[in-house]
């Protein structure tokens, strides 16, 4: 009876068969839970699968909170999540480089407001500028576990979440502004072809 309050205290509430989110790799299924003898000890590992990309990792059970490891977020953050989409985006004044870092560290974080500003700093409609490789590299990385993250939480495809961001992102001020701006700008060109 102590051995089994052991190993649930041990396991922080996770189960076999449950979606988690791992700071480094987004979101995971634990597959199993298994013990193996490393080094003469005994350890109890949850076996977390990345189905998408295809890897399989290996995390003590009373490492699993240290690392980062934690459960799904909750329907409410999920909708804090996508208005945080909808704000202003926050870019400093910085070197790209510090920048970057920044955003590195937000997207292995695993806080789904930190990588949901990530996004919402990062993105560019049509009518901005292009994006250097690097920033499309980050971007790609943070709207890939937003997505996979809200997916998940949702019980969605990756395509309906991804629809849902898009909806989010187009609804910020400056990018509404931009696309009232651009029907102006129709408009008025539809009239001059008319005259």
């Amino acid at each position: 009876m102590t051995t089994a309050k052991k190993t649930t205290a041990a396991r922080q509430g996770f189960k076999t068969g449950e979606a988690i989110v791992y700071p480094a790799h987004g979101v995971g299924r634990i597959t199993a839970i298994e013990e193996q003898e490393i080094a003469g000890y005994k350890l109890e590992l949850f076996v977390v699968s990345f189905e998408k990309d295809k890897m399989v990792l290996r995390v003590p059970t009373a490492k699993a909170n240290s690392v980062g490891m934690r459960k799904l977020a909750e329907p409410e953050l999920v909708k804090k999540a996508l208005d945080v989409l909808t704000g202003r985006a926050r870019v400093k004044r910085t070197m790209w480089s510090r920048r970057a870092q920044e955003y590195e560290a937000k997207i292995n974080s695993g806080d789904l407001i930190a990588v949901t500003e990530v996004v919402r700093d990062l993105f560019r409609s049509d009518a901005q500028p292009e994006q250097s490789y690097s920033e499309r590299q980050l971007y790609e990385a943070a709207l890939d576990r937003v997505v996979r993250e809200i997916a998940a939480v949702n019980r969605i495809t990756d395509t309906e979440s991804l629809k849902l961001i898009e909806q989010s992102l187009a609804k910020s001020p400056r990018r509404a502004k931009n696309a009232e701006a651009d029907a102006d700008g129709e408009d008025l060109q539809d009239e001059a072809e008319a005259a």
